[in-house]
């Protein structure tokens, strides 16, 4: 019997995908405010908007880390103590960092934020773990090359106070715990400051040197090779093994991803979790839980270090592109109990008479036509076809706000 609680941490990388993550079953988030955090690219949160989720976060009994993990240069350490200052009023729960200069800041300007230490710091054994916590440091994030055995040997050797978290879902990085230098070298955009152009997902030639300019495919393959692209990394088959290695936290990787991607990989790992909880002798892994996370954009899936470490099988050689069998195209903001009428925000084109899926925080769905659309000001339509357009739908069961609507591709 496990006698600790285990949290499930899911990515928002704004606040519509904050208030997702927290309905559809994550004990905790992970945000990145618009500086020091290290997705530059995702919308992130400015203040106002860690107030409100915070508040959000917090009146559902959900926890809010903020991520300050960026390497930082000296230039990057001017801004840092005001913020660090603007986020101790803000009541977060944690602030996760990788550098030993931001730790002495946080404790110099905000000693009152609880300190996770970031896989960008590359813990991988006992002794690493005990020198972060002894400086003040609450939980590690494990440093993604770990076994279970290894895992199990660093929670038996640190202090039971001290926190472990470990990445069960999400894409990988082929370089060290993130620690990649190929985009800076390659692009002149700084992965380890947050700006990675993710050169390890494009395709590559061997060009011999007396022979500029003309390439060779590294396989015989016109397209060429992507050497370093991984598989995304999923553990829903191994829920029983990760939570006895010793984790607490169970990480899901994606603050790029849409809110989709946060709602329905959190509910089925929400699922998975919770039946293992109530009663691990008789826990039985259910394949329709796959079936559920392969609905969403994804790559092929890995399961990373936990097992043995990768080979070739753990790579994809021929594309980078995701596997994308639904298409997201809805979410639910008002339902009317007498007309059995839904207020939908529409995210790609619906059509009336499409068969469509309905998926809530309760995980159990199920399936519909469509047989009436009205617009906005209740004329029947044919189509929905404008981004976030307002329509109306009749449904065939109850709904609530913060359900989302889906419908398998057709083939092109």
């Amino acid at each position: 019997m496990v006698n600790r609680k285990i949290e499930l941490l899911a990515p928002a990388g704004d606040l519509e995908k904050l208030k997702f993550a927290c309905i559809y079953g994550a004990d905790a988030v992970y945000i990145g405010g618009q500086i020091f955090g290290l997705r530059a690219s995702a919308k992130n949160f400015s203040i106002e908007d860690m107030e409100e989720g915070i508040k959000f976060a917090h009146e559902r009994g959900k926890k809010v880390y903020v991520t300050i993990n960026i390497i930082p240069h000296n230039e990057d350490l001017k801004e840092l103590p005001e913020y660090l200052k603007k986020l101790s009023e803000l009541n977060i729960d944690a602030v996760i960092l990788s550098d030993p200069g931001t730790l002495m800041y946080v404790k110099k300007y905000a000693g009152d934020l609880e300190i996770h230490l970031s896989t960008q710091a590359n813990n991988t054994n006992y002794m690493s773990a005990n020198f972060w916590y002894e400086q003040g440091v609450k939980r590690i994030v494990m440093a993604r090359e770990l076994s279970f055995g290894e895992i199990k040997e660093i929670r038996e050797n640190v202090p039971d106070d001290l926190e472990l978290e470990g990445f069960i879902h999400g894409a990988m990085c082929i370089s060290y715990s993130g620690r990649c230098l190929l985009s800076n070298y390659m692009a002149g955009r700084d992965a380890n400051r947050g700006e990675c152009a993710h050169p390890c997902r494009w395709n590559y030639y061997i060009v011999e040197e007396k022979r500029p300019g003309e390439y060779i495919p590294v396989v015989e393959d016109e397209k060429g090779t992507y050497f370093f692209n991984s598989k995304d990394l999923c553990m829903i088959k191994h829920i029983p093994e990760v939570i006895n290695s010793g984790i607490n936290s169970l990480k899901i990787e994606g603050r790029m991803k849409s809110i989709y991607y946060v709602a329905n990989t959190v509910r089925v790992y929400r699922k998975a979790i919770d039946e293992y909880m109530k009663a691990p002798e008789n826990y039985n892994f259910d394949s329709k839980w796959l079936e559920e996370l392969k609905k969403v954009s994804h790559r092929k899936f890995t399961t990373g270090f936990y097992l043995n470490k990768p080979t070739e099988e753990d790579q994809l050689y021929a594309s980078s592109s995701y596997i994308r069998e639904y298409d997201f195209i809805g979410i639910v903001l008002e339902y009317d109990e007498n007309t059995g009428m839904a207020l939908i925000e529409q995210r790609n084109r619906i059509f009336k008479g499409d068969n469509i899926e309905v998926i809530g925080p309760s995980y159990e769905g199920f399936n519909q036509n469509i047989e009436i659309i009205l617009d906005e000001k209740d004329k029947e339509i044919d189509v929905a076809p404008h981004a976030q357009q307002k329509i109306k739908i009749r449904m065939d069961r109850p709904v609530d706000k913060y359900y989302i609507l889906r419908k398998k591709r057709e083939d092109d």
